[in-house]
């Protein structure tokens, strides 16, 4: 007689699994490929020269030609949803996030996080699991570290709630914190081939910009993007994890929309350096046409030759807003803010 095999299954872990300090080693280490660049440039509208073109990465003192920083940052991501948010409800937000080394094709990237936060929501059906996870290269080099909060299922609404721990993250990644890729130089930088002249300098702390363009999100697209950053969310799929019987857009989609879309007017930010803090606002679903807006919020010297670092606030929404308005007088996101992140990026002065 055959035996049941239920139990060989993986049904992810639920809230009341995670212990503070826990240690996870996730699975199924993912070498980046060429075709990960292709896919990535066919699911967003990205044109950032860097990334788009070899010669011109050797121009600024690459010797590899590197991937878009979020497709590194999608499949380490990735490793760590079957572990983390395979019973999520969200994901919320993130923090401390550094990106130390470009990424190029060939580069095997595995991921390991801690469990550094639990708190249990006040319904008693669903608590908040705050992790710092670690991707690593085939030389067991530190590629990116992040931090970030999930909202997670309870198996058992009965289960005694946890104690209380609230991680303590910073509000921002410091600018001399930030790694600078070995060789960068922007001193001969070719603002014909990037697109546009505008420097570090010509952009004022508190300046906003409209990024005009819009793109309307399809189930196929971001179902593709899940699947090929093997992100196993089983919201993003299946249609009855929810009760509105709707696919939740991965948030990871709207980042990547949102950055693609920022090239009209920072067609210089040429590299991700840190991401200091992010929150999915509002949920995105297929349908929903996706608008971004950036403020400057703050610049910094670089170390490296003709390099600048700014901080930007990047605001994608579900529709455009023209007025560019992040919250309301009740101090509450405007309705339509679908995301809230705060990154610096890398710039010619």
């Amino acid at each position: 007689m055959s035996e049941t095999t239920g139990s060989k299954t993986n049904a992810g872990n639920f809230f009341e699994d995670f212990t503070v300090g826990q240690v996870i080693e996730h699975s199924t280490p993912r070498t980046v490929t060429e075709g990960d660049r292709a896919l990535y440039g066919a699911l967003y509208p990205t044109r950032f020269a860097l990334p788009s073109s070899a010669a011109f990465a050797s121009s600024v003192g690459l010797g590899a030609h590197p991937v878009e920083e979020l497709i590194g940052f999608h499949i380490a991501f990735g490793k760590t949803v079957p572990d983390i948010s395979l019973n999520a409800v969200a994901n919320l937000g993130y923090a401390e996030c550094r990106f130390h080394r470009p990424i190029v094709p060939g580069d095997t990237l595995r991921t390991s996080s801690e469990v550094i936060g639990l708190k249990q929501n006040s319904n008693g059906r669903s608590g908040v699991v705050y992790v710092r996870s670690t991707a690593t290269d085939q030389r067991g080099e530190v590629v990116i570290d992040w931090c970030r909060w999930v909202m997670v299922h309870k198996r058992d609404a009965d289960a005694p709630a946890p104690e209380t721990v609230l991680p303590d993250l910073a509000d921002a990644v410091a600018a001399a914190d930030l790694v600078l890729p070995a060789g960068l130089d922007f001193s001969s930088y070719d603002f014909a081939a990037a697109g546009e002249p505008h420097r570090f300098d010509g952009y004022p702390v508190g300046e906003r910009i409209d990024h005009v363009d819009g793109v309307t999100l399809t189930d196929a697209e971001h179902m593709m993007a899940t699947r090929l950053w093997q992100n196993t969310a089983k919201v993003h799929f299946n249609t009855e994890a929810r009760p509105d019987g709707n696919r939740l857009v991965y948030g990871g989609h709207v980042i990547s929309m949102a950055r693609a879309l920022s090239f009209n007017g920072l067609a210089n930010a040429q590299l991700v350096a840190a991401i200091n803090a992010g929150s999915h606002v509002a949920p995105a679903f297929a349908g929903d046409t996706v608008y971004a807006w950036s403020e400057v919020l703050d610049k910094a010297e670089t170390s490296a030759p003709g390099v600048g670092a700014l901080r930007l606030r990047l605001v994608a929404t579900k529709g455009r807003d023209e007025s560019m308005t992040l919250r309301g007088e009740d101090g509450k996101y405007a309705a339509g803010v679908l995301l809230d992140l705060d990154y610096w990026a890398l710039v010619p002065r």
